[in-house]
């Protein structure tokens, strides 16, 4: 899935959507430590009241909400595996209300098998259809719109940590008094979903159902065991990780010195391959070889870059020297140069900017600016070198 396919399913999640159709709302309520359900209840999501139904739209729109192989990865099932999670969900969309049940109490038990948690969880399921116009409406011949649409059924699943509620002073109007708060009941944490995944995937409009979508917790943080063992999916790489291997290879192949503006013009370069694709409104994000690392090494003013010493690099660094790098895993929003006297947050197309240089016998760390630099609301004084 890409951005484009997740944004156009979080936005459906919304009150009185005939788009989305949230058939089923299915909750588990799971004990802490011994994974015991101590309840559970299944209805019709539009006979919850709507206030509930507001907050447990706003958990689902949560699951889709993250940066790809940050926050949110699109990860493939395991083949040859018995009786597999794919296999448990492709049922579940199908099968009577009793049977879907059982078969997401198939997965709690997957879920709670290989871990313990220290406070009570609730685990949510809901199963729906999502539906999408083929076209956009023609408001000249009143065509297109929602006269025919792509329809794919969906299971979408979230795993919430239960809170204890905060004592609290009050007041009582009836009584007119202070009073502190006697609550005891636990608080479902719907705002920050510990994962969560949704099934099947969606890409250009049909759904797949050899992938799932699944939300870690925190950002590059995601629940390998989770993945593996509940899931039944293949190992993945987060784009944190992705960033540091290229990192590493771009050491080994330049070494530990490196001017500014070759640094800079690395970043520029893989960013223009980025843009190129998104002005080709092209599907698959874009992607990096060895090939493609060497070719940018050495437009970017990298001296002595040989086909051996970047394969040498590879070699090094990751397992699969056919590895290809998502190139929007490898641009950092920013880049903080850090010193003892201060720290400079820069964008990374800057840093042809910036120069490493000695004055007078001092090291000096040198930005270059076009406009006039204001302190406090002083100019600072312009001195010649």
């Amino acid at each position: 899935m890409n951005k484009k396919d997740i944004a156009n399913i979080r936005k459906q999640f919304k009150l009185d959507n005939y788009r989305m159709n949230i058939r089923e709302i299915f909750n588990v309520y799971v004990k802490k430590e011994s994974g015991e359900i101590y309840h559970q209840v299944c209805r019709p999501f539009q006979m919850l009241e709507q206030e509930t139904q507001e907050l447990f739209l706003a958990n689902f729109k949560k699951i889709l909400t993250g940066h790809l192989d940050a926050k949110l990865f699109e990860l493939k099932f395991k083949r040859d595996v018995d009786y597999s999670t794919q296999t448990i969900l492709f049922e579940g969309m199908q099968a009577e209300s009793e049977d879907w049940q059982d078969d997401m109490l198939e997965i709690v038990g997957k879920m709670f098998a290989y871990a313990a948690y220290e406070f009570d969880t609730v685990v949510t399921f809901i199963r729906g259809e999502y539906r999408k116009p083929t076209k956009k409406r023609n408001l000249e011949s009143e065509e297109g719109g929602d006269d025919e649409v792509y329809a794919n059924s969906f299971i979408l699943c979230s795993l919430n940590k239960t809170d204890q509620p905060k004592k609290a002073l009050l007041f009582d109007y009836i009584e007119k008094e202070f009073k502190p708060s006697q609550g005891v009941d636990p608080i479902i944490n719907l705002d920050s979903p510990m994962s969560g995944f949704l099934f099947p995937a969606f890409n250009d409009n049909a759904a797949d159902a050899n992938h799932i979508l699944y939300c870690a917790g925190k950002v590059n943080q995601p629940d390998f065991t989770f993945i593996e063992k509940v899931l039944d999916c293949e190992d993945i790489i987060t784009a944190q990780e992705d960033k540091d291997c290229f990192d590493f290879i771009l050491k080994e192949v330049i070494g530990d010195e490196v001017d500014s503006t070759v640094i800079s013009n690395v970043y520029e370069e893989i960013d223009r391959v980025v843009l190129e694709s998104a002005e080709k409104e092209e599907d698959e994000i874009p992607t990096l070889d060895q090939r493609d690392i060497e070719r940018i090494l050495t437009v970017s003013g990298v001296e002595n870059v040989e086909p051996a010493k970047v394969e040498h690099a590879f070699k090094a660094v990751v397992e699969d020297e056919k590895h290809e790098f998502k190139a929007s895993s490898l641009i950092p929003k920013t880049i903080k140069i850090s010193t003892k006297v201060a720290d400079v947050t820069i964008n990374p197309k800057d840093m042809k900017y910036v120069k490493y240089i000695t004055y007078e016998g001092k090291r000096c760390l040198l930005l270059e600016v076009d406009e006039e630099v204001v302190v406090e609301g002083f100019r600072l004084e312009a001195k010649s070198m």
